[in-house]
């Protein structure tokens, strides 16, 4: 797997990035399934989740599936489809042989990925957004709705000193309860940042209906949801948001290491998104054993970042389509989630195949 290999897998569009994806899937063998979400694109077509299902080599370990699954936040899927494509391309040339049935869900939010933004048409943070019986309450607006002026003002993006600004909030507020506040989710303001609707999500329906087709038969499920954006530009976790028992813990560290497993429940600098699809997941519980964990790939500071999502936000918002400013914020906001220098791309996607044979070569049950 040369570097040119993995940066050809990066797509330039939410389209280029469709037609790769079901291209590399049946030449891999999978089989290959699209839905269509009714949302469209900004040339009218029509947008899908492509799913590829691939049986265990030899019919060996299809009692076990590896489940990963890409652009949760649209934004950031250009990385998440490259892994995918590169990890289908692997098993084409025999370099890449699973031991575990393999079910690969593209574009989970194929309306951001193809409008360049981190949310749903809706403007719905979709790793806000599940909801089940018995989840944990959700933090009062109120904390949000003291910056929510601050993050989303009702005017196209401009320089408005706003790193500094946060800067000065986290002093006063502490850094830790700032980013709680920031994004752990909220319900009251619909265009403000990380709002997490007030209604179930069609993602959450589609997904109750369509898993477990995906898993039926398996006992053991390991799933990966991969993301851009949070930690250093060199940094690679698995972050579990929902309480480990100690021989899920050993698991998992067993399998990555303890320095790459982050636990945002024991972490005091961590938050927790509220109805995160982490926290779904282990609640339905669609294998007797499900494992989840985000895939997240740093790229810029937190600061960076947010100042990027209110630039496209207040552009979605405020601007008109074809204005420079938001074509600048749309610009700005895809570098930020998906780096164009080729020492990230590749670095990256190397160590997120890394991960996928930590988790897949030893899938059972310990």
């Amino acid at each position: 797997m040369t570097d040119a290999h993995i940066l050809s897998a990066f797509p330039r569009d939410y389209a280029a990035a469709r037609d790769g994806f079901r291209r590399a899937a049946a030449e891999a063998g999978c089989a290959v399934t699209s839905y269509e979400t009714g949302d469209v694109g900004p040339r009218g077509e029509a947008l899908t989740i492509d799913v590829a299902v691939s049986h265990a080599h030899a019919g060996v370990g299809t009692e076990t599936a590896i489940v990963l699954s890409s652009g949760l936040h649209g934004v950031e899927a250009p990385f998440g489809s490259a892994v995918q494509v590169t990890a289908l391309r692997e098993i084409t040339a025999g370099r890449l042989r699973p031991e575990a049935r393999l079910v690969l869900v593209h574009a989970l939010n194929p309306s951001g990925f193809a409008w360049s933004r981190r949310v749903d048409a809706r403007n719905v943070d979709l790793n806000r957004a599940f909801r089940w019986p018995g989840m944990p309450d959700a933090p009062p607006d109120g904390p949000y709705g003291a910056i929510d002026a601050l993050l989303n003002p009702p005017r196209p993006p401009s320089s408005d000193l706003f790193r500094l600004r946060v800067v000065a909030a986290a002093l006063r507020a502490g850094p830790a309860t700032l980013k709680r506040a920031i994004a752990a989710g909220q319900r009251s303001y619909p265009r403000g940042l990380f709002y997490a609707g007030t209604e179930t999500p069609p993602l959450q329906t589609f997904l109750e209906r369509e898993v477990p087709g995906w898993l039926a038969g398996a006992t053991t499920a390991v799933h990966l949801d991969f993301h851009t954006g949070l930690g250093r530009r060199d940094n690679a976790a698995l972050i579990v948001d929902y309480p480990l028992i100690e021989t899920e813990r050993a698991w998992w560290t067993g399998r990555v290491g303890a320095h790459v497993l982050s636990e945002s429940l024991r972490d005091d600098k961590a938050y927790t998104a509220i109805g995160s699809l982490g926290q779904w997941c282990a609640a339905r519980r669609f294998a007797p054993r499900y494992r989840f964990a985000f895939a997240e790939f740093g790229t810029f500071g937190g600061p960076r970042i947010l100042a990027g999502l209110r630039a496209e936000n207040r552009a979605h918002h405020w601007a008109k389509p074809g204005d420079a400013a938001t074509i600048a914020a749309k610009a700005g906001l895809r570098t930020l989630f998906c780096p164009p220098d080729a020492d990230w791309r590749v670095r990256a996607v190397r160590r997120a195949l890394a991960l996928i044979g930590a988790v897949s070569s030893s899938a059972a049950p310990a």
